[in-house]
């Protein structure tokens, strides 16, 4: 059964499907897949991975990001997380919404602070305080920008797989 069925069953209202640790196979393939050993949770260096419904590994960035480091895909002996080559970790990338406190008028730059992509930066803004940009082709969704944001602005949004470009 999977996690929004269960949710609903449960009462729970506005269920959300669990992040998954990077590289993993898509929801269906990897409830299939994953024996719930627990070797990907012990691996995390960051312990950003738990047991989540159903025994399966889940992702939480309360309190840190994912370093991207692979530990948690070599730990995984059925398959269920996969490092492809070049492939994205998660289906994700940050988004910032109007709680930002530098959108209102108060200078803060924890997020920039912590991507270590430079996925976000701050741009001057004449006789103002400067405003994030989120440069989304070099967001990992790391989720390294979360919890430091004390306005709680900074989500992660599934983000549409982009179409291979056909040369002609």
């Amino acid at each position: 059964m999977d996690t929004a069925r269960r949710g609903f069953l449960l009462g729970k209202k506005n269920t959300l499907p669990a992040r998954r640790p990077p590289w993993s196979l898509v929801e269906e393939e990897f409830t299939r897949q994953c024996t719930r050993c627990g070797d990907c949770i012990a691996q995390c260096p960051v312990r950003i991975l738990s047991i989540g419904d159903g025994g399966f590994p889940t992702v939480s960035f309360a309190d840190a990001g994912c370093t991207l480091c692979g530990d948690c895909a070599r730990a995984c002996s059925s398959g269920a997380i996969a490092m492809a080559d070049g492939g994205r970790p998660w289906p994700w990338t940050a988004t910032i919404d109007a709680r930002c406190l530098a959108r209102e008028g108060v200078v803060c730059r924890s997020c920039s602070e912590a991507c270590e992509t430079g996925a976000i930066r701050f741009k001057p803004q004449p006789g103002g305080v400067s405003l994030p940009h989120l440069d989304a082709s070099r967001c990992t969704g790391c989720g390294a920008c979360l919890a430091p944001c004390p306005g709680g602005a900074i989500t992660l949004q599934e983000r549409p797989i982009a179409e291979p470009e056909v040369s002609t």
